[in-house]
């Protein structure tokens, strides 16, 4: 036997006409408590290696963590920490307070199992909750999770720009309760990706390879980021009241927003079809929009009060949803490149995101 660097070298053995066999290292052996007789399972990878794991439940099946939380902690804390434990992908998660569960706490915890992809509430006491995630090893495709993100971006950003024209508080409040649905669906990528990371079992389900998990995880921060920025146009809507910016402005602004999605329609698409092209005209529109921002900005010099802070909001976030469409891009150059690569080398095939 040879070892290095963590690797374990083991000379493979022929025996009969057609059989090989490999012996296993007796610590990987006793380490899982397995004995002769036991059965194991391969999965061989895109990249040529196999992967080796003991016949078991689903991974993560019964694994249950328990936290200790207090019912002073601030509910955005709260929630945060709820949300990183979702990451984390404990099939069961008990919410454990030292006394009684307050009910401010409670309502927390259960806030956050109606908003995310999988957890249920399973049983609750005086002192704690228990939520399972009753999605477990039958995961959404995340190419499909990713064009959903994508067509609830897209209507956000419309909305808001039409709240904006129509000074419509109600669907600027809308456009702010549907950011919810896109940070949930990006907290469900994290978590499936995570999974991935951690157990190949996972990754198996996926119908992904490793680069592949790490493409989509990117592009889901890049659509949350401009689900964010719809978010930002939304709220000055309620900023400017009944004052109404100048129609000319408004086209101006409109333009530069019809720009930023196309941008982003485009960069997905190249994602899709690996189109180097279409990612690098995607890059150099970021930059034109970039001067049209400063053109924008001249005219706002001339304005006062609310309407020029309320407007500069807007043609941020215009702006930076652009250069997030050109990072998706970007994200997709290096995804095509590194396709091609893997086919040169007998690796991992790219699966293109499903259309709309």
């Amino acid at each position: 036997m040879r070892s290095s660097g963590g690797f374990h070298g083991r000379r493979i053995q022929k025996t009969g006409g057609s059989t090989y066999i490999v012996s296993l290292p007796k610590t990987w052996v006793t380490h899982r408590g397995l004995r002769a007789g036991d059965v194991l399972l391969f999965s061989p990878r895109s990249d040529g290696s196999l992967t080796v794991y003991a016949e078991e439940g689903a991974a993560g099946d019964g694994e249950r963590r328990t936290i200790i939380v207090t019912n002073e902690m601030e509910s955005n804390h709260l929630f945060r920490r709820l949300v990183a434990e979702y990451i984390a992908g404990a099939p069961l998660l008990e919410v454990k307070t030292s006394g009684r569960m307050s009910a401010g706490t409670r309502d927390v915890v259960r806030g956050f199992a109606q908003r995310m992809i999988g957890p249920e509430i399973l049983e609750e006491s005086a002192d704690a909750v228990v939520l399972q995630d009753v999605v477990g090893a039958n995961p959404l495709p995340i190419p499909s999770v990713i064009r959903r993100m994508h067509q609830m971006v897209r209507a956000m950003q419309t909305d808001a720009m039409a709240a904006l024209r129509d000074c419509d508080v109600s669907i600027a409040r809308d456009v702010v309760e549907r950011d919810w649905e896109v940070d949930r669906l990006h907290w469900f990528i994290q978590k499936q990706v995570t999974s991935a990371l951690r157990d190949v079992r996972t990754l198996t389900l996926l119908g992904l390879t490793l680069p592949e998990c790490t493409t989509y995880l990117q592009a889901s921060k890049v659509l949350e980021r401009i689900a964010d920025h719809a978010v930002r146009i939304a709220g000055t809507v309620e900023m400017l009241g009944k004052e109404r910016p100048p129609a000319p402005l408004l086209g101006e602004l409109d333009a530069m927003a019809g720009a930023a999605a196309r941008s982003l329609a485009e960069a997905l698409d190249s994602l899709v079809d690996g189109d180097l092209g279409k990612a690098n005209a995607v890059i150099d529109g970021a930059e034109s929009i970039g001067r049209q921002r400063e053109k924008i900005l001249r005219e706002l010099s001339t304005k006062r009060g609310r309407l020029a802070v309320g407007l500069a909001y807007v043609l941020e976030s215009l702006e930076r949803s652009a250069f997030y469409a050109s990072d998706l891009a970007e994200i997709a150059i290096n995804h095509s490149v590194e396709g091609e690569a893997s086919k040169s080398t007998g690796g991992p095939v790219h699966r293109p995101v499903p259309a709309d």
